[in-house]
């Protein structure tokens, strides 16, 4: 943490800045939801624990003192949000997919000020790398390169949604990052789409069925694909086209569906069969129901009132951290994973963090 600037005044300070994020790690992956909770967190924290967060002594009595609420908020709603995303996210290097997408923050909407939409990107492994707030009057599309320009991404295939099938995506992940893409192609990329509508997908013999049974509906998939580097698709870079039809029978209902996207990759069919491009597929949705959905639910993000300064882009990125953390220790439900953290609340977070 000593990596990231201190963004207060040299002068008055009373606390060390990595203890005051040493502090918020530790009470989020407590369960605490809000700045008042982690101040009520470290003020009830006992001293072997200030002890080991590095928490400033007194010259007399070497007793230690927690940071106050108003010091934590004041640090989060003031620490650079870019740079502790990319400080406490893991490391993308080696992993073979990297999904982006965003999800705003609700609870921080302030009168005319907007909700932060947060642009977020994840493994496979369901890690949590870095996040990226949008800026207002824009959207996603202007923060795609930004998102994931610091990083190591040789190899890796990044998956997005529609709204992220653009040309400068795909011409940044091959030439600069030597990644790898697959795009959803979905009406708003209307010429692209009629193209795809229109391969001769007939000849495609290569198919892949994929079932699941989930969220109170039963889906089917069926999955082709075709190499387009002789039919003409222009998209740069573009080797292969994946057609997906999902059926879906809502169980309760009854009720009946069908839909047809295409995904669009610069991998070839050595590299990614049908099975492969419906896994990079379902890797799209590990954001939504590994990461926002487990934020909404656990750490009640939607509910959550922070809303000035950087405050809402710097707790969801504790919040994703806690989920890291816990991820990688082995506890495949976050819920309760918080729940045995509580249960010993100033010890049992420390040890996870090796915090000696």
């Amino acid at each position: 943490m000593r990596t990231l600037a201190d963004p207060r005044h040299r002068c008055g300070k009373r606390h060390s800045f990595v203890s005051v994020l040493l502090v918020a790690c530790s009470a989020v992956l407590a369960g605490a939801r809000s700045f008042a909770a982690i101040g009520q967190w470290a003020a009830s924290a006992p001293q072997d624990t200030l002890a080991r967060l590095g928490a400033r002594a007194t010259t007399v009595l070497n007793v230690r003192i927690a940071p106050s609420a108003a010091t934590i908020r004041r640090v989060l709603n003031a620490a650079c949000p870019g740079g502790l995303a990319d400080l406490l996210g893991s490391d993308p290097a080696g992993a073979d997919t990297l999904a982006v997408d965003g999800k705003s923050a609700r609870g921080s909407r302030h009168g005319e000020i907007p909700a932060a939409h947060l642009l977020a990107a994840i493994t496979g492994a369901g890690l949590t790398v870095t996040q990226l707030r949008v800026p207002g009057k824009t959207n996603e599309i202007t923060c795609f390169d930004a998102l994931l320009a610091p990083y190591d991404l040789t190899g890796v295939t990044v998956s997005a949604d529609a709204l992220h099938c653009q040309r400068d995506h795909a011409r940044f992940l091959v030439e600069e990052k030597k990644a790898h893409y697959a795009f959803t192609v979905k009406r708003n990329q209307k010429n692209l789409h009629r193209q795809l509508a229109t391969l001769p997908w007939e000849k495609a013999s290569a198919k892949f069925y994929d079932r699941t049974d989930a969220h109170g509906r039963l889906e089917t998939r069926v999955v082709q694909a075709l190499t387009i580097t002789d039919l003409g698709v222009d998209f740069p870079h573009a080797v292969q086209v994946a057609k997906i039809v999902r059926h879906r029978t809502q169980r309760k209902t009854g009720k009946r569906s069908r839909e047809t996207v295409y995904v669009i990759t610069d991998l070839a069919s050595r590299e990614a069969s049908p099975e492969r491009i419906a896994k990079i597929v379902r890797s799209q949705w590990i954001i939504e129901n590994r990461l926002h959905f487990v934020r909404d639910t656990a750490f009640a993000e939607d509910a959550s009132t922070v809303r000035t300064g950087h405050g809402p882009d710097n707790m969801a990125t504790l919040r994703s951290f806690a989920i890291n953390t816990l991820r990688a220790s082995g506890h495949a439900n976050i819920a309760a994973g918080l729940r045995e953290m509580s249960y010993d609340g100033f010890r049992r977070p420390l040890d996870l963090l090796g915090l000696a």
